[in-house]
Formats: C-alpha cells, structure tokens, sequence
C-alpha cells in the first residue's frame, strides 16, 4: 500500500567526531522517504523547497519509489537549512544555525491523488500544520502516525494535544514523553498520554532501544551494538519511516505486527547512523534488511 509522508527537505551541515559534511541532503521526509520506500511504494512526500534543492537527489528519490507531486517547489526561495555539532560521546548536540527560509510560510497542499491514502507519517512540524493534512484527506486513513519533539510542547501545547485527539500513533523519545506527560516514570507518562488520543505509543530510547505500548501491552526492542556512528542525525525519522512503511506494506495492525515494524523500524535506523546523512541507506537492499533484522531477532531470543 502506498504511505503519504509530510515534513521537510532540507539541507544540513553536520559536524561529528567522525568527520563533517556541509550542504548534504537531509530533512524528515527524505528520512521517512528513503526508509519507507524499501517495503511500500509509492512514498508520496508533502514538503517545499526551493530552487536551489539538488534535482539529481530528488530523482534518485523518485526512482526509488517517492512520489514528489505533493512537494512544492519555490523556484526564487531557498531550501530549509540546519547546521548542528555532535558532542564527543554523540549523544548531545548543539544547534549552530537554523534557516527555516521556505519553510517559513509551508502550507501542506494534498494532492487529490494523495487523499485517499490509508497509511500517513507526519514529521516534526507545527501541529497546526500537521492538522491542516488530516483535514484534507478525504476520509479517515487507517493509520496516521505523528512525531513531534519538546520544542512544540514549549510554545504550542494546545495545538499539539488538539492533533493528538486524531491520530492513531505517537512517535517521541523518552524526553519528550516525561515532558508531555508530566511523570518520570515511562509506564505512568505511556498511560497519561495515551488518554490524550494515541492509541499506541513507541518512546524511542536511543541507543537504548525502543518501547511499544498499546493498551495493556508492552513491548521492548533492544538497540543493536554498533562498532561505529558516524552521524545520528536522522535516525529517528528513519525509525518512523521503516516502521510505518512496514506497516503500510503489511497492512496489518496487531500488535504482534506493530512489534515486527518496530524491529524493522530500528533496524533502518541501525543503517543510517553508520555514515552522513542519507548515504548508507542508498547502498542497502533487502538482503541487507534482513540480515539486520535476524541480529535484532537473535539479540532478543532466550530459553529458559
């Protein structure tokens, strides 16, 4: 089945103790794209960018399987730009230039041929934004999954709880998750922000894994042990990108599924990490894929 996708196409400049890289293609639904597109395609993007966006990389997206009617393009403007250092122990960064250029006045724009989706990922953007998608579609997806982060939670709190009564799935890590919810503990804040609307929650963990909560379940999916990350930047939207792209692919809902996406979420993410930006992730194939799913199968199995 096909996945609609809304969030950003942006230009970052990255700095790690690996290395760095300037002007290299990045933004949520690049992630989400070059993810989703290995299990369900067409991948139909909803973003803007302006004229100065690498034509040559958008193809390569399309031949992949995104579809970019849904992204508008400003032909005088300029593309959204991050620039960001990583810490030495890769687990902060700080933020060194935020242009948000056409990314200022983003007004989602559905596609006709996009409204009738039943699978949806909406990046990190203004919950208002990311309203203003569902009420385009033209009926209820079987899906929408929201991902979001403490900045909104700062300066738009009643916006993001209004969208969180439409969506079906919520994707933040565990920061985000005691902030939203006001509790320390993981399972008191999964059960006060699931009375907000989501019926299923993953808190992303880093490289602590991953948790699933769905009603009374639970679900843990451990991080795989990697020997080196070279850039962290993106692995969460590749996370939501796998998973919901398994879902979509699989159309299926239970719980013992929403497991399996988890694993094949994290295994993507386990990818992006091992280079800048999106470069791993266009060197994969199913193989690949596979194989990293057994070592996260083999990583949770044990008799007792």
């Amino acid at each position: 089945m096909s996945l609609l996708a809304v969030g950003t196409l942006a230009y970052d400049d990255v700095y790690t103790p690996f290395g760095e890289v300037k002007q290299i293609e990045a933004g949520s639904c690049t992630y989400i794209a070059m993810a989703a597109t290995y299990f369900a395609q067409p991948v139909q993007l909803v973003s803007v960018i302006g004229g100065d966006y690498n034509d040559a990389f958008l193809a390569d997206l399309e031949r992949r399987g995104a579809d970019l009617e849904g992204v508008e393009v400003i032909p005088d403007g300029k593309s959204f730009y991050w620039a960001g250092r990583y810490h030495d122990d890769m687990m902060g960064r700080d933020t060194l230039d935020t242009q948000l250029n056409v990314l200022a006045d983003f007004d989602p724009k559905v596609p006709e041929s996009y409204r009738n989706t039943d699978y949806v990922m909406l990046g990190n953007l203004t919950p208002s934004v990311q309203s203003r998608v569902i009420d385009q579609m033209a009926h209820r997806p079987k899906l929408i999954a929201l991902d979001t982060m403490n900045f909104w939670m700062d300066v738009a709190l009643d916006d993001l709880k209004e969208v969180l009564k439409r969506i079906d799935v919520l994707i933040i890590n565990d920061e985000e998750a005691r902030q939203l919810s006001g509790e320390l503990s993981l399972l008191t804040a999964a059960a006060k922000i699931v009375e907000m609307g989501p019926k299923i929650l993953i808190i992303k963990k880093g490289e602590h894994g991953a948790l699933l909560f769905e009603e009374d379940k639970v679900f843990y999916a451990p991080a795989l042990l990697l020997a080196k990350v070279v850039d962290p930047t993106g692995a969460g939207d590749t996370f939501a990108g796998g998973l919901v792209g398994y879902l979509a692919a699989t159309d299926d809902l239970s719980f013992e599924n929403l497991k399996r996406a988890v694993i094949y979420g994290s295994a993507m993410a386990s990818f992006v990490v091992e280079d800048f930006g999106t470069r791993r992730m266009q060197n994969l194939d199913r193989e690949q894929i596979d194989a990293r799913v057994a070592r996260f199968v083999e990583l949770m199995n044990v008799s007792l």
